[in-house]
């Protein structure tokens, strides 16, 4: 309940924002009611009870106007005064209405001639109006009229309570039941087997088209609500009038400009519409050329997003460029300054934008590569996880997401470990280098180095590994081995387990992976083969010690 009590004092105050901010906008026009031909008007208790049209002496006919409005307003305030004490005065060139020594109004023989009746008659008819009005102005304040307008105050307040409560009753059975007509009463739109519109679509778009006309009932309620009250209050009723005529000439304004601008609307509306269902062509043509139905040679399916993305903004622009001068107010001041400043803000802040726009495009076309690819992009190795026209962000074996700008990307070296066997068939092959002595026999290190790899784990058995001999250097050759793969995205683990297995066969086979500088020293140091690969009665050798002097003896 609170809630609802809350929502109504908001809808309350919006409705008095607006009405304070029309009192501004058209008050401007209000200086006068009154006009030289048609006389100004005498007014009391916010009603017109007649017009001078005429001067008298040096008084213009509304210094006269405002004269008598003034002296009858001060008789009516004061109770004390008795109406019967009002009545005429006639001397020579003019008529009095005066009460005891006191003048309400002077009438001549131009006054006369202007309504086109005898001065007399015209005095008689404008005391009786008079008297009628302060005797209703008098009444209209009493304690019993006061009680009156609030009670009346308080029937109108439940009754727009009332019509709250019906409309939160009857709306949303309205949005139930458009919701429970949906694919049955509400249907698609469709152009033969394709669905342009669904009925979905179709229902929300009903659903929002009564709410927004939901909107506009309550405020114009809530319009009528405020000045209806204050009219039950004399000290209000001006404003309330006022209030009535502003909203009257609002809704006047606005039913002429938008009669008048019901052309423009119309092509502003069929430059929407031709807009949406050109789009809507775009999706359909490039969703099947993305799914393979439609084929053009040279264009592939991974193009079909980015370019129909592409050619939506162009459509979408190019539209906007068509309907701008249909807009209102496009030739004004203020939008031809909104149009240069936010092509100066444009133009200031978008060089990079735009540079990372040309890169991404290019990479797109240039299919550098795509979504899950395993690339190394600089010195940052990982798997491509989004890209957009601006960035590229890729996801590194450590699950750590790296942005990189277009333009940067554009200005990189990228290697694609994923490209070849997706687009070509041929597997991606991987290596790695081990240097051995040349104490090993080169034909056992190939023989132990492709069990090793026919032991790894996602590595194909077809094409079959191989073994290069790269280097002889001085005190060792270099031998690499070469796999074939085509799990790109596990390449860490992959080298990880082949040189667990590269080290389990050569301690195997008795091979040593030690520096070959280290042989200098070689005797009497432990072997480095893991102790579980070497015989039980395995000891560690001793120095050899030879006596040279036999030896130089033999020469």
């Amino acid at each position: 309940m609170n809630k609802k009590i809350k929502s109504f004092i908001n809808l309350v105050l919006i409705a008095l924002s607006l009405v304070l901010i029309s009192f501004v906008v058209y008050g401007q026009d209000q200086s006068s009611n009154g006009n030289k031909i048609d006389g100004y008007p005498v007014i009391l208790n916010d009603h017109t009870l007649f017009k001078i049209q005429a001067p008298t002496g040096s008084f213009s006919p509304e210094e006269r106007a405002n004269t008598i409005t003034d002296r009858l307003e001060k008789f009516s305030e004061d109770n004390a005064l008795p109406i019967e004490s009002i009545e005429l005065e006639t001397q020579d060139n003019i008529t009095s209405i005066i009460a005891g020594d006191k003048i309400l109004a002077t009438l001549t023989e131009e006054d006369a001639n202007a309504a086109r009746k005898s001065r007399q008659e015209l005095a008689e008819e404008y005391l009786e109006i008079i008297k009628t009005s302060i005797n209703q102005f008098r009444e209209e304040r009493t304690l019993i009229a006061r009680i009156f307008s609030l009670v009346w105050t308080v029937l109108a307040t439940l009754s727009l309570l009332l019509i709250f409560k019906l409309m939160d009753l009857v709306f949303p059975k309205l949005f139930n039941l458009l919701d429970r007509w949906k694919d049955t009463v509400i249907p698609s739109l469709r152009i033969q087997s394709v669905n342009l519109i669904s009925s979905a679509q179709v229902t929300n778009s009903l659903i929002a088209v009564i709410k927004i006309i939901r909107v506009i009932l309550v405020l114009l309620i809530l319009f009528l609500y405020i000045p209806f009250i204050l009219s039950f209050f004399p000290l209000t009723r001006k404003i309330s009038s006022q209030i009535f005529d502003y909203i009257f000439k609002a809704i006047l304004y606005i039913s002429e400009s938008v009669l008048n601008y019901i052309p423009n609307i119309f092509m502003i509306g069929l430059i929407a519409v031709s807009t949406y269902y050109i789009i809507r062509f775009c999706k359909f043509v490039f969703k099947e050329l993305e799914r393979g139905n439609i084929t053009i040679p040279g264009f592939y399916q991974d193009w079909a997003t980015p370019t129909y993305n592409i050619l939506q903004f162009l459509i979408i622009a190019l539209a906007a460029v068509v309907a701008f001068p249909y807009l209102p107010g496009f030739d004004s001041p203020a939008f031809r300054g909104i149009s240069v400043f936010l092509g100066i803000l444009f133009s200031l802040g978008s060089t990079s934008a735009v540079a990372n726009t040309v890169g991404g495009v290019i990479l797109i076309y240039t299919r550098a590569f795509q979504l899950g690819d395993r690339v190394q992009i600089g010195d940052i190795i990982g798997d491509i996880e989004d890209k957009t026209l601006l960035v590229t962000r890729i996801r590194t074996p450590k699950n750590v997401i790296v942005t990189l700008p277009n333009a940067t990307v554009l200005n990189s070296n990228v290697v694609n470990f994923s490209a070849s066997a997706r687009e070509t068939g041929i597997p991606l092959i991987i290596s790695t280098t081990v240097t051995l002595g040349y104490d090993v026999p080169w034909r056992k290190v190939h023989q132990v180095l492709l069990a090793a790899a026919d032991l790894t784990d996602s590595l194909l058995k077809d094409p079959k590994p191989f073994v290069l001999q790269t280097s002889l250097d001085d005190f060792y050759v270099s031998y690499e081995l070469n796999v074939y793969t085509d799990k790109t995205r596990k390449l860490f683990y992959i080298y990880s387990d082949l040189h667990q297995n590269i080290q389990d066969k050569c301690n195997e086979s008795d091979i040593e992976i030690l520096s070959p500088h280290y042989s200098a020293i070689r005797d009497g140091n432990q072997n480095t083969i893991p102790a579980n690969y070497l015989p039980k009665d395995y000891q560690v050798p001793g120095f050899r010690i030879e006596n040279l002097g036999n030896n130089f003896n033999k020469h």
